[in-house]
């Protein structure tokens, strides 16, 4: 396997010498290019070409939520994993909306991050488990929709959207609810139009915000 490209962008620069030292020490991957703030990576992003981005929310000059979009925008395809610490929460509705694919918090141990970055390239959105419970915790108040939104989904749906949020591979979903993986994609693709969602990323955080599954 082919080292994964990926590009760093934190503006500490302490933080990128030591997760690039981790990540290139274990084999997960190979740093590409990094940036210390959202402009320069723009101005970087093309001659890079990387498969992954890690995306710091809070920076200088430009912001992770500003900088993820233009680099979407002209770039569809690019996956972007957002780099969070505590009291970043307020921002997660914003990167999604952006395009991010998921979270990796930055004390986050190798193990994680590695099963973090082959998640996300491969297809797939990441959260990891005290992450959720920190987005459960911020929000505080019951939708005045919930069941309403929960009565858009069929049984299946709601199952699959479960192991969704449990961060479980189309593979591994297909196999604990004994069901092929195109079963899976199809359900995830009807989860994605009904609740009006652009990826696996934010179905997560819209089904915790309605309630409509149990973590």
């Amino acid at each position: 396997m082919e080292d994964i490209k990926i590009f760093l962008v934190d503006d500490h620069l302490i933080f990128r010498e030591g997760l690039r030292n981790l990540i290139e020490l274990e084999g997960v991957g190979k740093i590409v290019d990094e940036a210390s703030n959202g402009k320069e990576f723009l101005e970087k992003l093309e001659n890079a070409n990387p498969d992954l981005v890690l995306m710091d929310i809070s920076m200088p000059e430009m912001n992770g939520i500003e900088a993820t979009e233009k680099a979407i925008e002209k770039f569809p395809d690019l996956k972007v994993m957002a780099l969070s610490m505590n009291g970043d929460e307020e921002f997660y509705y914003k990167m999604v909306e952006a395009g991010v694919k998921g979270f990796l918090l930055k004390d986050s141990g190798i193990k994680e991050i590695e099963r973090a970055i082959y998640t996300v390239v491969d297809g797939d959105s990441y959260f990891s488990n005290e992450l959720l419970r920190r987005i459960i915790t911020n929000f505080k108040k019951p939708e005045a929709h919930e069941n309403g939104e929960k009565e858009l989904l069929s049984k299946r749906e709601v199952e699959v959207l479960q192991e969704i949020c449990n961060g479980l591979t189309n593979d591994e979903i297909a196999a604990k609810l004994f069901i092929s993986t195109q079963t899976v994609k199809g359900h995830r693709s009807n989860l994605l139009s009904k609740t009006n969602c652009k990826n696996s990323a934010s179905l997560v955080l819209y089904a915790i915000k309605n309630k409509i599954i149990e973590l």
